[in-house]
């Protein structure tokens, strides 16, 4: 019966197992389930914006300028008379959007840097990872300014912004396990048997490194959208009147004695998300990583 068992968990596909371990942790440490549901939460309320916004984000009332909340805007009103409720949906969006597609960026081109610089070692992984160094001497917040003022405050450009001063991360994330798994012997077996770099690279260590990477993904999108947020406070965000959590911040920093709400709701609203996207990187992180799983 016990070597029936054991034969059944040794047929149970990787995934299958990578998600039972991570049910298990998540189990282990509930707290992963709220940032799990807060995450989602805040996804389909930005999909679902155009439905459940009461009011367009972009219209403007001066007569209801400065509305603390109550029963037509349910977190009140701007400068402009704007719905900050409606806003406030529409603005994660923006900051969904830049964090996921700036963190993927980083994620692909860091791995890729990382997977080569580590597997080829020598004088290509000094001077790549030298070059990633640099890169890490400058505040993310810093770099992103600096390139987001040369290339102009647009989605776009924010997007990439943000990418670069999240690869050197993803490279030295990337690169160490690399350089311990291409000594194993499955790896060796590949190349007696003239497997090709590359085929060894996307067809043996990625799939050993990926996990790892996917927890740090899960951990610079909040500082993503943290970033983003920061960029548009300081007035290089995507331009108005288009609503996005740091501009929101912005707008409402002159009232801010006078109209407390302004700022409140768009504050809330981001360290709730990163608030969740940490303590669910922390969950991944314990499905994944062999010493915690033994301290359970």
């Amino acid at each position: 019966m016990s070597a029936s068992v054991h034969d059944a968990g040794q047929a149970t596909p990787p995934r299958l197992r990578w998600l039972a371990a991570t049910i298990g942790a998540f189990n282990a440490n509930k707290t992963s389930w709220v940032g799990l549901v807060i995450v989602i939460a805040v996804i389909l309320a930005a999909v679902l914006a155009p439905v459940i916004a009461p009011h367009d984000p972009l219209e403007q009332n001066i007569l209801s300028r400065l509305q603390p909340p109550h029963d037509d805007y349910y977190l009140g009103t701007d400068y402009f008379g704007r719905d900050i409720l409606s806003r406030l949906l529409y603005g994660a969006r923006i900051s969904l959007v830049i964090g996921v597609a700036s963190t993927v960026i980083a994620l692909v081109l860091g791995s890729l840097i990382g997977i080569l610089a580590g597997w080829y070692g020598g004088k290509f992984d000094v001077v790549v990872m030298q070059t990633m160094d640099i890169l890490l001497a400058f505040p993310s917040l810093i770099l992103g300014l600096i390139l987001v003022a040369m290339l102009g405050p647009s989605m776009e450009n924010i997007t990439i912004a943000i990418a670069l001063t999240s690869i050197p991360s993803f490279a030295r994330i990337a690169r160490a396990p690399t350089i311990s798994v291409k000594e194993r012997d499955y790896i060796e077996a590949g190349r007696a048997l003239a497997f090709s770099d590359v085929r060894i690279m996307a067809g043996h260590i990625l799939p050993n490194i990926f996990p790892e990477i996917l927890v740090m993904g899960s951990l610079w999108l909040a500082n993503a959208i943290r970033t983003e947020a920061s960029l548009a406070f300081i007035g290089l965000g995507v331009k108005p009147p288009t609503a996005t959590w740091g501009g929101m911040i912005r707008e409402g920093f002159e009232n801010i004695l006078d109209s407390y709400w302004l700022v409140l709701a768009p504050s809330l609203a981001i360290l709730i998300i990163v608030f969740a996207l940490n303590i669910l990187g922390d969950g991944l992180r314990d499905a994944i990583d062999p010493k915690l799983k033994g301290e359970r």
